[in-house]
């Protein structure tokens, strides 16, 4: 015989004395305690006594002895005994019509096969070695299992909520040694021998049932609780459904080994080869993985979400820093994405004239966003109603439970992908507004999504009003620091001025010379000039014009555009086309535009200056097919002060154009792609009233 054959005896020993003395003494303990368990804690007591004693016996004369087969009926009998009291603790062995019946059922079994075992030892032993008469012992062995575990399950799955509380404590150790029975009892049938091999692991079940039971006699078995995470939980099913479909595939492929005839062996390696390349590509899908969490998390826990999990998680998004960390705009948008598993998502943010526009994308780099995104209504309704906008529920046809139909527009209804609106509110003030894409499995919003996307947007609106407000007051202080600058530098510059009108002067009264003095007069006066232009240009940089009066905008555009290289400023205007504006102000304006276009495209292509009519403005865009830029830059830093991307620059340029624009009634748009181009936008009201013809303006 192998050693390692010969080791088994010594392991059944071991096992099953360790089985006897735990359960033994739980047994002890359990007699002192009857109210354990619905009152059945003595009839539990008696059970492990009985398991203790067939441990013994298995341990001594092992596991057909005449000793063990008594002691195992017995065994038997007083777990039924402590399943009835249980059931009897509340009624339910009336309620429950099936219980009786089946505890009698049982009973018989119990009885009838060890001793059916006992006279067949004592009248004709070597009946044992009969298979037919093996197999009936087992065939009955495991009816009794079967019986006991449904048993079991009904005593459970019956029970209150409060009952179950206790009940789960013996229910699981039962499900445990009864358990194990039935494996032992189906592999012995199958073999067509014992399996002595797994036998002599059965003590290790009895060791499961009594410390089961210890554990919920405990005191202190609150603190014991095991309450798994949904991610060991939806780990652990996935390795049973991986598991489960292999030991299936396998069974398939040894039914077809037997079946298949001559050609038996290309139908297995034929099934096995599609089975695993079938596994191979769909156990790696999201979208299988998000099909299975969504139907766990309905069937197996009373809320859809782990609250501790994503509260952790959604921090940890937000709170990420360092060098690499994304801006807090794309934060937000992940951290609200992740919880609904959206695989992308944009941020709208309000501008200045009260419009959604594109502040931030996080994975949609693909999608076209118009600016503005979302118009003033859009703003003014979800301002008010602070309401969550499913997108799926509109493409229906149906208007929405506040008649957010009438907002929402054509384009984000058109893209498949975008699923739903989250407002972002701060004190009643609208913050943003997340737009979520559908998850890999996709389904309706519930209240729990509701609910937690209302909660998770106030938390998103707050980070980024505070952030708003640390920018603004950066912001201020980079003003203040500038303003104590240019104060001295105007000083400077008016004393200059001031120096050169006297000079002037007394040139006239003083000078004898008419040459010299007409030459330095003209000398005198342009340099005069010149400072004086500059100073009133510094004293511009809040964004203020003298007045408005008409200008040519055809004639002006073609101005500028003679300022850069031949070719490199297309222009495209009607021959007529006058708005209500200052000429110097939209000078500046656009040689800015048209220089920063310039520098960003390539050495040969050139920026196009297109003017329009657009009702009763007048329409100046500024195209360049440059490096372009991103939303989060556009947002965040194109128009912020002393933010500059140029080596020794103010970062004033587009900051000033915006400034003057507004201060001419005008507005500025910028829709920009990155590696395709840029699209600077600027809308002026038309001159055609007479009234228009020069309006004063108070700086």
């Amino acid at each position: 015989m192998h050693p390692a054959m010969e080791a088994w005896p010594e392991v059944t020993s071991a096992t099953h004395l360790a089985g006897a003395c735990a359960a033994i003494t739980v047994a002890v303990s359990l007699l002192g305690q009857p109210e354990r368990f619905c009152g059945a804690g003595r009839k539990l007591a008696l059970a492990l006594a009985c398991t203790g004693l067939w441990s013994l016996s298995v341990a001594a004369q092992g596991a057909w002895g005449m000793a063990a087969q008594a002691m195992l009926g017995l065994r038997n009998l007083s777990y039924l005994l402590a399943l009835y009291h249980m059931f009897a603790s509340d009624g339910r062995h009336r309620q429950v019509a099936q219980v009786v019946p089946v505890l009698a059922s049982l009973v018989l079994v119990d009885v009838l096969g060890p001793l059916a075992h006992i006279l067949e030892m004592r009248l004709d032993p070597a009946s044992m070695t009969k298979d037919a008469t093996y197999r009936l012992h087992i065939l009955i062995a495991m009816l009794g299992v079967v019986g006991s575990l449904v048993l079991v399950h009904n005593l459970y799955a019956s029970a209150s909520n409060s009952a179950r509380q206790i009940l789960r404590w013996p229910a699981a150790g039962l499900a445990v040694i009864w358990g194990f029975d039935l494996n032992l009892y189906t592999v012995a049938y199958l073999a067509k021998s014992w399996p002595g091999e797994l036998a002599a692991l059965h003590g290790l079940a009895v060791l499961g049932l009594a410390g089961i039971l210890a554990l919920g006699a405990s005191r202190r078995r609150e603190l014991l609780a095991i309450r798994p995470s949904r991610t060991v939980t939806f780990q652990s099913l996935s390795l049973l459904v991986i598991g489960a479909y292999f030991v299936a595939m396998l069974g398939v492929a040894q039914w077809l080994a037997l079946a298949g005839g001559e050609w038996a062996r290309w139908w297995e390696f034929g099934f096995l080869i599609v089975a695993i390349s079938g596994a191979s590509l769909m156990l790696p899908s999201r979208r299988l993985r998000a099909w299975l969490r969504v139907k766990l998390s309905k069937h197996l826990f009373q809320h859809r979400y782990d609250y501790r999990q994503e509260w952790l998680r959604f921090v940890q998004t937000i709170a990420r820093n360092g060098a690499d960390a994304a801006p807090l705009e794309k934060r937000a948008i992940q951290a609200m994405a992740d919880m609904t598993d959206s695989p992308s998502g944009l941020l709208l943010t309000p501008d200045d004239q009260g419009d959604l526009v594109l502040a931030a994308r996080w994975e949609w780099g693909a999608l076209d966003v118009p600016s503005p995104a979302l118009g003033g209504e859009a703003s003014a309704f979800l301002t008010a109603q602070d309401h969550i906008i499913e997108l799926d529920v509109l493409r229906q046809g149906d208007r929405g439970i506040k008649g957010e139909g009438a907002i929402v527009p054509a384009w984000l209804l058109q893209e498949g992908r975008a699923w739903a609106l989250v407002p972002l509110q701060h004190f009643g003030r609208l913050v943003g507004v997340v737009v979520l894409t559908r998850p890999p499995h996709d389904r309706p919003l519930d209240w729990e999504d509701f609910d937690l996307l209302r909660v998770v947007g106030q938390q998103i609106a707050t980070y980024l009003a505070e952030h708003q407000g640390q920018t603004a007051l950066a912001e201020a202080a980079q003003f203040d620091e500038f303003h104590r600058r240019i104060a001295f530098v105007m000083h400077d510059i008016k004393n200059l001025a001031s120096q050169f009108s006297l000079l002037a002067r007394n040139a006239e009264r003083h000078s004898e010379n008419p040459a010299f003095r007409a030459d330095m007069l003209v000398t005198l006066r342009t340099s005069a000039e010149r400072l004086n232009h500059l100073v009133a240009r510094l004293s511009r940089y809040g964004g203020t014009v003298e007045r408005l009066e008409p200008v040519a905008l055809p004639d002006l555009a073609q101005e500028v555009a003679k300022a850069f290289p031949p070719a490199k400023v297309q222009v495209v205007a009607p021959e007529d086309c006058v708005v209500l504006g200052h000429r110097h102000a939209l000078e500046q304006v656009l040689r800015h535009l048209l220089q920063n276009g310039v520098e960003a495209s390539a050495a040969e292509a050139s920026v196009l200056l297109s003017i329009s009519r657009d009702g009763a403005q007048a329409r100046v865009e500024v195209i360049d097919s440059g490096h372009g830029m991103s939303a989060q830059f556009i947002r965040n830093r194109l128009f912020r002060p002393f933010d500059s991307t140029k080596s020794g620059g103010f970062g004033l340029g587009a900051y000033e154009a915006r400034e003057l624009v507004r201060a001419m009634q005008g507005r500025m748009a910028v829709e920009s792609r990155e590696g395709l181009g840029t699209r600077f936008i600027i809308h002026l009201p038309l001159a055609q009233r007479p009234a228009d013809s020069i309006i004063e303006k108070v700086a």
